[in-house]
């Protein structure tokens, strides 16, 4: 099955010279979720916007369902669904009203029962009648998410869909994410929350300064690039490290107390066996041994923090 998405060697700069984007390329597969990780600044708004047809690339070429955004606006456009960072409503306006004509927009017949179902699923129709001034942050983002799904995209962008919300709010949005994603839809996702691509992406994009530096099965990328820390806590404590010890680079800390060791996790021989006997040999008693798994943020950080 072809990509839903297929994104070619896309740049864009912006008058003035600055390149938002710079040489990326990448297919989005039906049905899963990725999730588009990196700084502010990194070009994660610039790509959405361009897929969307919202801005113009200077090169390359972006294909929705088959259809070019730029030759075939209207045909790729109607099967996306945009939610923004920014909440743009008609303050005044009904739920049940603006998401009806969100759907007309886009050339689609009235669907009252279409209507109710959406709200229904985004735990909206108690609130129908209300007018969107009335809501509360989080119930005016889900109001956005029902305009971007009522008439019934393949694909749905999210824009830091969790922004400004509390952590149960949060949690709420991730479980409506997880069931829209089992319905079929495609979703695209940037977040600024590391957790948030951990818990529920099925790729993880790391983008920085308009560079993609990769997009990898998340699974793939903790088992590639994870690597664990061994902490030993001594005893008594040390001034030096022994010249004996130094094979494996250990990391002294805590005024002397602690050293650390890391290790890949996927090598064949973790040398820790090695290190605790040179230890002992070293006449340095341990009190205590705990590990830390590298988690995404880790990975994440340290990624940006490679790019020049």
């Amino acid at each position: 099955m072809p990509p839903v998405i297929s994104i070619s060697r896309l740049s864009k700069t912006y008058k003035g010279g600055f390149q938002a984007l710079n040489d990326v390329s990448l297919d989005i597969e039906e049905g899963e979720i990725l999730a588009l990780l990196g700084p502010n600044g990194a070009g994660k708004t610039t790509l959405i916007s361009i897929v969307c047809g919202i801005v113009n690339p200077t090169s390359g070429r972006v294909m929705v369902g088959g259809h070019d955004v730029v030759s075939d606006f209207r045909r790729a456009r109607e099967l996306i669904g945009l939610v923004p960072q920014e909440l743009h409503t008609d303050a005044f306006e009904t739920v049940r009203a603006t998401v009806a004509f969100s759907r007309g927009l886009f050339g689609k017949r009235r669907d009252d029962a279409k209507v109710e179902e959406v709200l229904t699923a985004l735990s909206l129709w108690d609130k129908r009648d209300s007018k969107i001034i009335t809501l509360s942050g989080g119930m005016k983002r889900r109001v956005m998410i029902a305009k971007a799904l009522i008439h019934e995209p393949r694909v749905l962008f999210l824009d830091e869909p969790t922004a400004g919300v509390d952590v149960e709010l949060r949690k709420s949005m991730w479980e409506l994410i997880s069931r829209l994603n089992q319905s079929g839809v495609t979703i695209i996702l940037t977040t600024h929350y590391i957790e948030e691509a951990e818990a529920m992406a099925d790729r993880v994009g790391v983008i920085n300064k308009g560079e993609l530096l990769l997009v990898e099965e998340k699974a793939e990328l903790m088992r590639k690039m994870g690597e664990k820390l061994l902490t030993i806590e001594l005893r008594q404590p040390i001034e030096a490290i022994p010249d004996s010890l130094s094979r494996f680079d250990l990391t002294r800390g805590g005024d002397g107390a602690t050293l650390s060791y890391r290790y890949d996790v996927n090598a064949e021989r973790t040398g820790i066996a090695s290190l605790l006997s040179e230890l002992a040999a070293a006449g340095i008693t341990l009190r205590d041994i705990s590990t830390h798994q590298n988690s995404l943020e880790d990975i994440f950080v340290n990624l940006v923090r490679e790019k020049p």
